[in-house]
């Protein structure tokens, strides 16, 4: 019988409105008792959490972890290593491979080879077959192979038509269409936001009408098919305005931010100072925008517009972003930053710390209405839940050091930045998968 004991730690678990200091008791993969100066069982593993904030792990509902056919960029093992080192234990995987998950069969494959990794993985479907925005796929034969969403990221399902009908056999299916939301007529080839700073380093900008047009859409079709539209990773002030508009008549439209929305602008790109700098590390979709766009994204996750922090980690080899601003390809790679930046929106008194937990716990899995199954209590320090706990320093200084990150994927704006927190230790379905020491 495995057992662990995490003693001395202020427990947050948001679902329950727990803030105090207590103990947390694992057994066998399961939640098996939270109280004060709970007594050590015999043979249980102790683990320290004196100064930490012990909270239920975090949950992503937007990873990419390109296995198959990119191991190069990432595999299933690097991504959960590098999830378990940012305190998330169940990661949701987007379809965008080679091949695309838009089969049971290789939704099953990938599950296999996801069941001894270092975290939770649940698959994400993909829309139309092979992602060519053509044809659907089965979608129920998808969500009955696992698929916790479905979706086409990396594109939207630009043809109405389409996503119209994927929209009306969703609704049998009470899973999302988590879209990305860029509507290419208007995007055009656009490589970061269009504005002052696009202008100032000639590059072909992408307007916030892009994103704006795919959300108006969507929560259109999804209200006349009484579906669930989620946004990934929105990144604008109409955008969210509009999808708060949408849940306050009621409909079943989520949303998701990024840190790197939530931290950075476009100024990013240019650089500071006076030699334009064109860094490809900030190139990403959608681009980072203008810090009127980043101030909304913040007021909509501390308002509850938006409901869940998902990193959309997006690793590269060092090849892809090693080129030319047009030639790099789009990405971040998030998991490992996360919870530091999001802890900086606490510091600066933006979000409470139970908010952020929240946003990076429960609200995710209330979202997709994860907690089914065997994965009931799932983003909560229940009695019976799922033993998934990340234990948080919220004053630590850390340096971003990718070249020490576990994910293979090295690109970040944020390298050699300093972040106040960081995560200590991860438990994940009962084992400890991160103790703050490198392997």
């Amino acid at each position: 019988m495995n057992r662990i004991l995490v003693y001395g730690g202020r427990v947050i678990d948001p679902a329950s409105g727990i803030d105090e200091r207590l103990d947390v008791l694992v057994v066998d993969g399961r939640i098996a008792e939270v109280g004060a100066d709970l007594a050590a069982p015999e043979g249980a593993e102790l683990l320290a959490a004196s100064g930490l904030v012990v909270a239920p792990g975090f949950v992503d509902l937007h990873t990419h972890l390109r296995e198959p056919g990119q191991e190069h960029k990432e595999t299933i093992a690097s991504g959960a290593r590098a999830a378990a080192r940012g305190g998330f234990t169940t990661i949701c995987a987007m379809p965008n491979t080679e091949p695309a998950l838009d089969s049971a069969a290789i939704i099953d494959g990938m599950l296999q080879r996801a069941q001894d990794v270092d975290c939770r993985v649940l698959p994400i479907g993909a829309v139309s077959k092979a992602r060519a925005g053509k044809e659907l796929t089965e979608l129920s034969a998808l969500r009955d192979a696992g698929a916790v969403a479905v979706s086409d990221d990396g594109d939207a399902v630009a043809d109405t038509s389409l996503a119209r009908r994927a929209f009306e056999y969703l609704a049998d299916l009470d899973i999302p269409l988590a879209e990305h939301c860029e509507d290419p007529a208007i995007a055009q080839g656009g490589v970061m936001h269009d504005g002052a700073v696009s202008a100032r380093l000639g590059l072909r900008g992408q307007p916030a009408a892009a994103e704006l047009s795919i959300v108006q859409r969507d929560i259109a079709l999804a209200e006349a098919a009484g579906a669930q539209f989620h946004a990934c990773h929105i990144s604008t002030e109409p955008s969210l305005q509009a999808i708060a508009d949408a849940r306050a008549r009621g409909l079943h439209v989520t949303a998701e931010v990024t840190p790197h929305h939530l931290f950075l602008t476009h100024d990013v790109v240019a650089g500071s100072g006076d030699e334009l700098l064109y860094d490809t590390n900030a190139k990403v979709n959608p681009p980072l925008r203008t810090d009127s766009d980043v101030q909304a994204c913040i007021d909509a996750l501390a308002g509850g517009v938006v409901d869940a922090v998902a990193t959309d980690h997006a690793p590269h080899a060092a090849i892809d972003k090693q080129c030319e601003f047009d030639a790099a390809a789009f990405g971040i790679s998030g998991l490992e930053s996360a919870w530091g930046v999001v802890n900086s929106l606490v510091i600066a008194g933006r979000l409470t710390l139970s908010d952020a937990i929240e946003r990076l716990t429960i609200g995710p899995v209330r979202a997709w209405i994860l907690d089914q199954g065997a994965l009931i209590g799932l983003g909560t320090l229940q009695v019976g839940a799922p033993a998934d706990l990340t234990l948080l320093s919220t004053d630590a200084v850390s340096r971003v050091q990718p070249a020490s990150w576990a994910s293979k994927g090295k690109n970040t704006p944020l390298d050699g930045h300093s972040l106040i927190g960081l995560v200590a230790a991860t438990i994940s379905q009962g084992r400890i998968v991160w103790d703050g020491r490198e392997q």
